[in-house]
């Protein structure tokens, strides 16, 4: 009895236990599934996904980080996910109207238009995209590549089981969305769809309340900005065009696979953002990080059954600028204090229309501010782009860098340096200044002084130093007169006039006034190059253009005695974890020119005493550091008259030059106005330190 008692026992213990294994393995197949698995709820789906890596730092040349990174979210469908859901359709039109109300833009490569009637969009696109649209076309609709977009529209329709009680408009964004997610299903080995980059933080809430399945918020990056000036030359993040990618998908990085071989992949993806202009440009491939790559195993529901990376996202390298975040603020503040100004007032300053000003380091060509102005915020760049493009003076465009002006008589330092070294003339020689230059008066062509223009009197004898104080036209149309054009260019060529700074950042070249550049320009008679040409090409007239970092460069290369350095923004770059020096940034000399003492002495005494008596004498006649400087009055197609202003201090030793240039901003002593707020900021430790004070005591 005991037996059979132990027996039954037995028997319902092992019964027990196998009831406790089935259930386990049951529970485990609801929650692991096999690969194998015929119900679509435990059906496993492998996904890539690309993980942003932070793009590189932008700081200033004392560290300040002047444009950084933010955590923000992307949105991004796991594509089996939704395209194994009920009702998708009815879905993502929920989720596309939901965009709409909150104004959000989301990311749709298919290559027709948005609204009918369609029309192809492929020039658009680049050549992958297209390529990849073409692949879609013969694998899932199986339609002709010279289908038309309408036809096609009508099929993809048919093709998506879309409602005939939709909207042209509402159909194609969901087929544009049933594309994206198709392209991904067995036409491209493309990573997951982004759906939105960096949602704001109101919008995402909301999309996140539909629960549409498969769309999940992507830890991500985005750029921010820590200063609001310098937007001109900082530059901004775009999507690339085509041209960009034909560029972009050569470049490619090594990596250690799991097995541990090296193998090699593209470094961007077709949807990565690049600099599209300024720093973020010039040095996207130090800025641009490593993107990662990572797997994820899933179920149809979206349950993540495993993940890892195949490839860890790796930062970018930061570059330090050679910016000074202090002076490139007081020089854009001092810019629309003073035009604005001229605006408000009444008269020809009324007509201010923009300005520039740059600011150089003389001993190495390393730019320390680079303003322009009007400018424009680039925290708020996207959304105020269609009214930046409508907005007056053109706040978008560049005028240190790409705005080519005729430079007056800061024109007239390179002129005397010509003559003198040509030995046209003496420190001693003296020219009688009579008003008017009637040399050629019979041929009609009678140009005169401008003080004799504004005031009725002339110079009478004057020398090449008190020539440059008074900036006294007369005598510059005679040394014009006398000297040959191949000399006049020679010296404005070796002293950075209508030469490449050698900046990082795109920049006009502008051109010298000379036979070829006047042929070059215009047609017929007019392309005749005239002694009346030559002539007024001394003061910084004709087809002399030259763009405000150029006069910057020429001040340089006249402080420097006729070594001209390559002008830089670079200082240096740094790893991502500022540890190790990657590139450390040197001084490179791009032309040398020799230059007597006698010439020397004669234009920097001369543009010395351009501060202390001439045009620049209500400005810095009682400065306490000694500066050589020199103005320009350039005359346009209007009439009125343009300032240039150009500068070096101190004189003794020069450590800065600046340029100042404002359109129709009247004489050229009114750009010193901006100069003088320059170099009260650079030498603010030295004004407001132990230093003496007054005439001549500084420098």
């Amino acid at each position: 009895m005991e037996r059979i008692s132990g027996r039954r026992a037995g028997w319902i213990l092992g019964l027990f236990a196998l009831v406790i294994v089935f259930y386990s393995l049951t529970l485990y197949n609801s929650q692991v599934g096999k690969d194998s698995a015929s119900v679509d709820n435990t059906k496993i789906f492998t996904t890539y996904t690309t993980v942003k890596a932070a793009r590189g730092e932008l700081l200033d040349a004392y560290g300040r980080v002047l444009v950084t990174n933010r955590a923000c979210y992307d949105l991004v469908f796991n594509h089996y996910v939704i395209c194994s859901a009920n009702n998708r359709n009815a879905i993502l039109l929920e989720l596309v109207q939901l965009c709409r109300e909150l104004d959000v833009e989301y990311e749709d490569h298919l290559p027709v238009s948005a609204d009918a009637p369609f029309t192809y969009t492929l020039n658009d696109y680049s050549s992958s995209w297209q390529g990849y649209f073409q692949s879609y076309l013969s694998i899932k609709p199986r339609q002709d590549s010279d289908i038309s977009a309408p036809l096609l529209m009508k099929k993809l329709r048919e093709y998506y089981n879309i409602p005939n009680s939709w909207s042209d408009r509402d159909a194609r964004a969901v087929i544009g969305i049933r594309y994206e997610l198709d392209l991904r299903q067995g036409v491209t080995n493309l990573p997951n769809y982004v759906f939105i980059t960096d949602v704001n933080s109101e919008a995402l809430p909301d999309i996140l309340e539909l629960s549409v399945p498969g769309l999940n918020p992507e830890a991500s990056v985005a750029r921010v900005y820590n200063t609001k000036y310098a937007a001109h030359i900082l530059g901004y993040l775009g999507a690339m065009d085509p041209k960009q990618w034909e560029y972009y998908k050569t470049l490619t990085y090594e990596y250690e696979k799991a097995d541990g071989t090296i193998a090699e992949r593209q470094l961007y993806s077709m949807d990565a953002l690049v600099g599209q202009d300024g720093f973020e440009a010039a040095f996207e491939e130090y800025l641009h990080g490593v993107d990662g790559i990572r797997v994820d195993v899933t179920y149809v529901d979206g349950t993540i059954k495993e993940s890892y990376y195949t490839v860890q996202p790796k930062a970018g390298q930061n570059v330090m600028l050679t910016i000074d975040v202090d002076i490139q603020e007081t020089a854009e503040k001092s810019l629309a204090a003073l035009i604005e100004d001229m605006r408000e007032s009444e008269g020809e300053l009324s007509k201010a229309e923009g300005g520039a000003a740059v600011v150089m380091n003389v001993k190495t060509g390393e730019v320390l501010a680079c303003a322009s102005y009007p400018t424009y915020d680039l925290s708020t760049f996207r959304q105020d782009y269609n009214e930046l493009l409508n907005t007056p003076y053109a706040p978008l465009f560049n005028r240190a860098l790409l705005a080519a002006y005729a430079p007056g008589s800061t024109y007239k330092v390179s002129m005397l340096i010509a003559a003198m070294e040509d030995g046209l003339i003496t420190p001693e020689d003296e020219i009688y200044d009579s008003g008017v230059f009637l040399k050629y008066a019979d041929s009609g062509f009678k140009p005169e002084c401008l003080v004799y223009t504004n005031y009725g009197y002339a110079h009478g004898s004057i020398d090449a130093k008190t020539a440059l104080m008074y900036s006294c036209n007369y005598f510059f149309y005679d040394l014009a007169d006398r000297i040959g054009i191949d000399v006049m260019d020679y010296w404005a060529q070796k002293l950075g006039l209508g030469e490449k700074t050698g900046v990082e950042l795109f920049e006009e070249l502008g051109h010298r006034a000379n036979p070829e550049t006047k042929a070059a320009l215009h047609s017929g008679s007019d392309a005749h190059w005239y002694i009346a040409d030559q002539i007024l090409a001394s003061i910084g007239q004709s087809e002399n253009r030259f763009t405000p970092i150029q006069l910057c460069s020429y001040a340089a290369t006249l402080a420097n005695r006729g070594v001209r350095y390559k002008a830089t923004f670079l200082n240096r770059v740094v790893s991502s974890d500022y540890k190790n020096i990657i590139v450390q940034n040197s001084t490179q000399i791009l032309s040398e020119v020799t230059i007597s003492d006698s010439t020397y002495d004669t234009y920097t005494t001369g543009m010395r005493l351009v501060a202390l008596g001439g045009t620049a004498y209500e400005y810095f006649y009682d400065y306490p550091i000694r500066i050589a400087c020199k103005t320009g009055t350039a005359e346009d197609e209007s009439g009125t008259g343009s300032a240039a202003f150009v500068c070096y201090a101190p004189f003794d030793d020069p450590e800065i030059a600046v340029a100042v240039y404002i359109e129709k901003g009247g004489y050229g002593s009114h750009g010193a106005t901006v100069a003088r707020d320059v170099l009260d900021e650079y030498f603010y430790d030295v004004l407001h330190g132990d230093a003496g004070t007054g005439e001549n005591e500084i420098g």
